[in-house]
């Protein structure tokens, strides 16, 4: 849309997404939209991580989240033991086995299988899908 339309668009994985703007009136078929900018952001369970939660599974305690990795953190390596994980990243570059991961990047990492350590080698967005309640265990 053009400027005062309402919207910005972005090109992010091949994908056309369009971004409320602050000033948007949300109606129809979007009624819950957001923007980075106004994400309720919340400390993740490593420092530099942080994380915005998107959806809970009020069943299986599954959880939606965007994550943000800080430029230059590295997550040890560690397991979520109560659910399988699912990562797509969305802008940055994360390293980890020595391969860089980044726009595009879909990983997966069943339940209780220990992975990382996590290097942001700039700051890291990633959509992420926790099956069951997002924990950790070193």
């Amino acid at each position: 849309m053009e400027p005062g339309g309402g919207s910005t668009e972005r090109n992010l994985l091949g994908l056309r997404l369009a971004l409320l703007s602050k000033d948007s009136k949300v109606t129809g078929m979007f009624p819950n939209a957001q923007t980075l900018e106004t994400m309720t952001w919340i400390p993740g369970p490593y420092p530099g991580v942080e994380l915005a939660i998107l959806e809970r599974h009020p069943e299986t305690g599954g959880v939606t989240v965007l994550r943000k990795f800080h430029s230059g953190i590295t997550v040890p390596a560690h397991s979520h033991p109560a659910a399988d994980e699912w990562v797509c990243v969305i802008s940055g570059e994360w390293v980890e086995d020595d391969q860089t991961y980044g726009p595009g990047s879909i990983l997966q990492s069943p339940r209780g299988v220990r992975h990382g350590p996590h290097h942001a080698r700039t700051e890291v967005l990633s959509l992420t899908r926790f099956n069951g309640p997002l924990t950790v265990a070193p």
